[in-house]
Protein backbone atom coordinates (compact mmCIF):
# COMPACT_ATOMS: atom_id res chain seq x y z
CA UNK A 1 0.00 0.00 0.00
CA UNK A 2 1.66 3.21 -1.43
CA UNK A 3 0.88 7.14 -0.21
CA UNK A 4 -2.18 7.75 -2.62
CA UNK A 5 -3.74 4.14 -1.75
CA UNK A 6 -3.44 5.66 1.74
CA UNK A 7 -5.18 9.06 0.82
CA UNK A 8 -7.91 6.89 -1.41
CA UNK A 9 -8.67 4.87 1.99
CA UNK A 10 -8.95 8.52 4.12
CA UNK A 11 -11.69 9.78 1.68
CA UNK A 12 -13.18 6.54 1.29
CA UNK A 13 -13.69 6.19 5.48
CA UNK A 14 -15.33 9.58 5.50
CA UNK A 15 -17.46 8.50 2.36
CA UNK A 16 -18.67 5.06 3.29
CA UNK A 17 -18.93 5.83 7.40
CA UNK A 18 -20.50 9.67 6.46
CA UNK A 19 -17.59 10.67 9.20
CA UNK A 20 -18.04 14.44 10.18
CA UNK A 21 -15.04 14.87 10.84
CA UNK A 22 -11.46 13.49 9.14
CA UNK A 23 -9.63 10.37 10.21
CA UNK A 24 -6.50 11.38 11.97
CA UNK A 25 -2.89 9.91 10.45
CA UNK A 26 0.00 8.90 13.18
CA UNK A 27 3.43 8.16 12.65
CA UNK A 28 6.02 7.75 15.76
CA UNK A 29 9.27 8.34 14.15
CA UNK A 30 12.30 7.28 15.50
CA UNK A 31 14.61 9.19 13.36
CA UNK A 32 13.92 12.98 12.76
CA UNK A 33 15.28 12.51 9.12
CA UNK A 34 12.24 10.23 8.13
CA UNK A 35 9.50 13.38 8.66
CA UNK A 36 8.70 14.21 5.69
CA UNK A 37 9.70 18.02 3.86
CA UNK A 38 7.06 20.55 3.84
CA UNK A 39 5.58 19.03 7.26
CA UNK A 40 6.27 22.35 9.84
CA UNK A 41 6.60 21.73 13.20
CA UNK A 42 3.50 22.63 15.56
CA UNK A 43 3.88 26.42 16.53
CA UNK A 44 3.07 25.95 19.98
CA UNK A 45 3.23 23.53 22.59
CA UNK A 46 -0.02 21.15 22.45
CA UNK A 47 -1.94 17.91 24.48
CA UNK A 48 -1.72 15.05 22.27
CA UNK A 49 -5.44 14.84 22.74
CA UNK A 50 -5.65 18.56 20.97
CA UNK A 51 -3.57 17.73 18.75
CA UNK A 52 -6.02 14.84 17.01
CA UNK A 53 -8.76 16.95 17.55
CA UNK A 54 -7.41 20.28 15.81
CA UNK A 55 -6.52 17.75 12.20
CA UNK A 56 -9.49 15.94 12.54
CA UNK A 57 -11.59 19.18 12.83
CA UNK A 58 -9.48 21.34 10.82
CA UNK A 59 -7.11 19.74 8.28
CA UNK A 60 -3.96 21.01 9.72
CA UNK A 61 -0.46 18.91 9.40
CA UNK A 62 2.50 19.08 11.35
CA UNK A 63 4.72 17.29 13.55
CA UNK A 64 6.00 17.77 17.27
CA UNK A 65 8.90 16.88 19.04
CA UNK A 66 8.98 15.75 22.67
CA UNK A 67 8.89 19.27 24.08
CA UNK A 68 5.80 20.29 22.04
CA UNK A 69 3.88 17.66 23.88
CA UNK A 70 2.36 19.44 26.76
CA UNK A 71 0.94 16.58 27.90
CA UNK A 72 3.87 14.64 29.51
CA UNK A 73 1.93 11.94 30.16
CA UNK A 74 0.74 11.65 26.94
CA UNK A 75 4.45 12.56 25.55
CA UNK A 76 5.34 9.42 27.68
CA UNK A 77 3.16 6.83 26.55
CA UNK A 78 3.98 7.41 22.90
CA UNK A 79 7.74 6.83 23.90
CA UNK A 80 8.91 10.20 23.61
CA UNK A 81 10.43 10.28 27.45
CA UNK A 82 10.40 8.80 30.40
CA UNK A 83 7.03 8.64 32.51
CA UNK A 84 7.23 10.67 35.28
CA UNK A 85 7.85 9.12 38.62
CA UNK A 86 4.83 10.47 40.52
CA UNK A 87 2.36 9.76 37.65
CA UNK A 88 3.69 6.05 36.70
CA UNK A 89 2.88 5.08 41.04
CA UNK A 90 -0.36 6.53 40.61
CA UNK A 91 0.67 9.60 43.02
CA UNK A 92 -1.06 12.35 40.55
CA UNK A 93 -4.52 10.09 39.90
CA UNK A 94 -5.03 9.49 43.29
CA UNK A 95 -4.25 13.20 44.74
CA UNK A 96 -6.84 13.61 41.96
CA UNK A 97 -9.41 11.60 43.54
CA UNK A 98 -9.52 9.37 40.39
CA UNK A 99 -8.96 6.19 42.73
CA UNK A 100 -9.91 5.58 46.45
CA UNK A 101 -6.01 4.36 46.43
CA UNK A 102 -2.55 4.71 45.50
CA UNK A 103 -2.43 1.31 45.14
CA UNK A 104 -4.83 1.35 42.62
CA UNK A 105 -3.93 4.17 40.16
CA UNK A 106 -0.62 2.51 40.71
CA UNK A 107 -2.19 -1.04 39.02
CA UNK A 108 -3.75 0.99 36.94
CA UNK A 109 -0.89 2.83 35.39
CA UNK A 110 1.28 -0.33 35.40
CA UNK A 111 -1.31 -1.75 32.85
CA UNK A 112 -1.09 1.49 30.41
CA UNK A 113 0.33 0.69 27.08
CA UNK A 114 3.45 2.23 26.84
CA UNK A 115 6.11 2.42 23.80
CA UNK A 116 9.61 2.01 24.65
CA UNK A 117 10.58 5.46 26.72
CA UNK A 118 13.30 7.02 24.15
CA UNK A 119 12.71 5.09 20.84
CA UNK A 120 10.51 7.77 19.55
CA UNK A 121 12.09 11.29 18.40
CA UNK A 122 9.10 12.98 16.88
CA UNK A 123 5.21 12.34 16.14
CA UNK A 124 3.66 13.80 12.76
CA UNK A 125 -0.08 14.40 12.77
CA UNK A 126 -1.86 14.41 9.23
CA UNK A 127 -5.55 13.99 7.78
CA UNK A 128 -6.00 10.79 6.10
CA UNK A 129 -7.42 11.41 2.95
CA UNK A 130 -3.82 14.27 2.65
CA UNK A 131 -1.06 12.43 4.02
CA UNK A 132 1.67 12.67 2.72
CA UNK A 133 3.62 9.74 4.76
CA UNK A 134 2.38 6.29 5.41
CA UNK A 135 0.92 6.25 9.14
CA UNK A 136 1.85 3.64 11.89
CA UNK A 137 -1.72 3.87 13.76
CA UNK A 138 -5.27 5.86 11.74
CA UNK A 139 -7.16 7.48 14.69
CA UNK A 140 -10.75 7.83 14.07
CA UNK A 141 -13.37 9.83 16.32
CA UNK A 142 -17.47 9.32 15.72
CA UNK A 143 -20.15 8.13 17.02
CA UNK A 144 -20.88 4.68 18.21
CA UNK A 145 -22.70 3.33 15.44
CA UNK A 146 -19.56 4.47 13.07
CA UNK A 147 -17.14 2.92 15.54
CA UNK A 148 -19.70 -0.90 15.49
CA UNK A 149 -19.69 -0.39 11.82
CA UNK A 150 -15.94 -0.03 11.62
CA UNK A 151 -15.71 -2.83 14.13
CA UNK A 152 -17.67 -5.07 11.82
CA UNK A 153 -15.93 -4.24 8.85
CA UNK A 154 -12.91 -5.32 10.83
CA UNK A 155 -13.87 -8.79 11.55
CA UNK A 156 -15.61 -9.46 8.08
CA UNK A 157 -12.31 -11.09 6.58
CA UNK A 158 -11.41 -13.44 9.73
CA UNK A 159 -13.99 -13.00 12.12
CA UNK A 160 -12.84 -12.48 16.11
CA UNK A 161 -13.29 -9.14 18.85
CA UNK A 162 -11.94 -6.66 18.86
CA UNK A 163 -10.12 -5.03 21.62
CA UNK A 164 -11.84 -2.55 23.69
CA UNK A 165 -9.21 -2.05 26.52
CA UNK A 166 -9.46 1.35 28.49
CA UNK A 167 -9.16 3.19 31.83
CA UNK A 168 -10.80 5.82 31.25
CA UNK A 169 -6.97 7.52 31.43
CA UNK A 170 -4.74 8.81 28.75
CA UNK A 171 -7.39 7.34 26.06
CA UNK A 172 -6.33 8.98 23.04
CA UNK A 173 -2.43 8.54 23.87
CA UNK A 174 -1.91 4.99 25.14
CA UNK A 175 -5.20 3.76 23.65
CA UNK A 176 -5.39 5.42 20.17
CA UNK A 177 -1.76 5.25 19.54
CA UNK A 178 0.53 3.25 21.78
CA UNK A 179 -1.82 0.38 21.80
CA UNK A 180 -2.55 -0.40 18.17
CA UNK A 181 1.40 0.78 17.56
CA UNK A 182 2.42 -1.97 19.92
CA UNK A 183 0.18 -5.07 19.51
CA UNK A 184 -1.15 -4.84 15.69
CA UNK A 185 -4.95 -4.45 17.52
CA UNK A 186 -7.68 -2.35 16.76
CA UNK A 187 -8.47 -0.62 20.20
CA UNK A 188 -11.70 0.72 21.09
CA UNK A 189 -12.25 3.79 23.44
CA UNK A 190 -13.93 5.92 25.33
CA UNK A 191 -11.85 9.03 25.95
CA UNK A 192 -11.04 10.01 29.19
CA UNK A 193 -11.10 13.18 31.40
CA UNK A 194 -7.92 15.18 29.44
CA UNK A 195 -9.41 14.28 26.18
CA UNK A 196 -13.16 15.50 27.13
CA UNK A 197 -11.74 19.03 29.02
CA UNK A 198 -9.13 20.11 26.65
CA UNK A 199 -10.99 19.01 22.70
CA UNK A 200 -13.94 20.11 21.34
CA UNK A 201 -14.93 15.88 21.24
CA UNK A 202 -18.53 15.55 22.09
CA UNK A 203 -20.27 13.76 24.60
CA UNK A 204 -21.70 11.32 22.03
CA UNK A 205 -18.06 10.05 20.63
CA UNK A 206 -15.52 8.11 21.12
CA UNK A 207 -12.92 6.64 19.25
CA UNK A 208 -10.85 4.09 17.65
CA UNK A 209 -7.04 3.14 17.02
CA UNK A 210 -6.57 1.61 13.70
CA UNK A 211 -2.65 0.23 12.73
CA UNK A 212 -1.96 0.65 9.61
CA UNK A 213 -1.81 -3.30 8.21
CA UNK A 214 -5.38 -3.61 8.96
CA UNK A 215 -6.78 -0.80 6.91
CA UNK A 216 -6.75 -1.78 3.39
CA UNK A 217 -9.12 -5.35 4.33
CA UNK A 218 -11.19 -3.05 7.02
CA UNK A 219 -11.92 -0.77 3.59
CA UNK A 220 -13.13 -3.33 1.07
CA UNK A 221 -15.16 -5.15 3.64
CA UNK A 222 -16.78 -1.51 4.17
CA UNK A 223 -16.97 -1.08 1.21
CA UNK A 224 -19.13 -4.35 0.48
CA UNK A 225 -21.07 -4.06 3.72
CA UNK A 226 -22.14 -0.28 4.01
CA UNK A 227 -21.08 1.35 0.31
CA UNK A 228 -23.66 2.30 -1.99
Amino acid sequence: MDIEDVKKIGADLIDIFKLKTSPVAVKLVSNVQEIPEGVERIENPTRHCQMIDNVRRTGSSFYTLVDDQKCKGGAAVMGLREMDEKLAKGEVYYKLGSFSTQNAARRTMQMIPRVLSGSIKAVIYEPLEKAEFLPDVVVIIGTPKQMMQMSQALLYKQGGRVNADFAGKQSLCADGVAEPYMSGQICVTVGCGGSRKHTEIQEEEMAIGIPLERLEDMMKSASKMFGK
